[in-house]
């Protein structure tokens, strides 16, 4: 076990390098370290970031003998759309390590299932400060093994409301998919994705984040309900500015199959303001 575990961290060590190596050719910038750290709240920011994210779930399966790691490759991209719009691309990659799902399943190592989200938000806030956006999410079936992803086609709305006051930032990011072609062999997908989130920043670039990414599937009937406590340092590595961090994750309801307890998630966003 204790070499397998070393096995997989090396992997997604390489990996991160690999990128970080191709990102770190940007130019500085001038924006504050708090400003950027502010901009990170914000789902919907006009700001180019690239986040590395590595989360560890354990007591997986019905036996609660699984353990599964997580890279998620995260690029947000904004467009201007034109002088009142922005457009903003989050695409999300999952690079995975599983053991023991289920029993007899074995491991598996991959790329498991794409989904990409487009955003179309006004530049300016509300009278009231609120800042919003909406569009639609795609699942896209780029699973590299069949138990790693859902091999199913979806498409669905998605939407995020927030507010800004001062240090705080508060809002939530929901999507729906539904699946409308794949494999026919495989369940239909009708999932629900709901990510409340508050979050206070110093200024001295320090964020500290609580929020929640919980899906209900409306096909089984069941929540999946982590809670996440993080911490995130935006700081300079020579010329890139970068946010580092990471916290716990706890898994307030699960799916019967699904993850328990605690879990873990380490973060390096590569920033690349204009």
């Amino acid at each position: 076990m204790i070499k397998r575990l070393n096995e997989r961290l090396n992997t997604c060590f390489r990996v991160s390098l690999s990128i970080s190596a191709l990102l770190l050719a940007s130019d500085a910038f001038s924006e504050s370290n708090a400003e950027l750290a502010k901009k990170l709240s914000n789902p919907i920011a006009s700001l180019i970031s690239a986040p590395i994210q590595l989360n560890y779930d354990q007591n997986i399966g019905p036996k609660d003998e699984g353990e599964r790691y997580v890279m998620n490759v995260q690029p947000v991209i904004p467009f201007s759309l034109d002088e009142d719009t922005n457009v903003i691309s989050r695409t999300i990659l999952p690079i995975i390590s599983q053991d023991e799902l289920s029993p007899g399943s074995g491991s598996q190592s991959g790329i498991g299932d794409v989904v990409q989200s487009v955003f179309f938000s006004p530049k300016a806030a509300t009278e009231s400060g609120w800042i919003w956006g909406a569009g639609p999410v795609a699942l896209l079936p780029t699973a590299s093994d069949e138990q790693l992803g859902a091999e199913k086609w979806g498409l669905g709305p998605t939407a995020v409301v927030l507010k800004q006051t001062g240090g705080w930032t508060g809002g939530g990011v929901g999507n729906h998919i539904w699946s409308f072609a794949g494999e026919g062999k495989r369940k239909d997908i009708s999932a629900t994705f709901l990510q409340p989130f508050l979050a206070f920043t110093t200024p001295t670039a320090l964020t500290l984040t609580v929020n929640s990414e919980s899906t209900y599937d409306w096909k089984a009937k069941d929540w999946a309900i982590p809670v996440n406590v993080l911490a995130t340092q935006v700081l300079k590595l020579g010329n890139q500015t970068v946010s580092a961090g990471g916290g716990l994750r706890y898994w307030v309801d699960s799916t019967d199959s699904g993850p328990e307890g605690l879990g873990w998630r380490m973060q390096l966003t590569f920033l690349f303001p204009k």
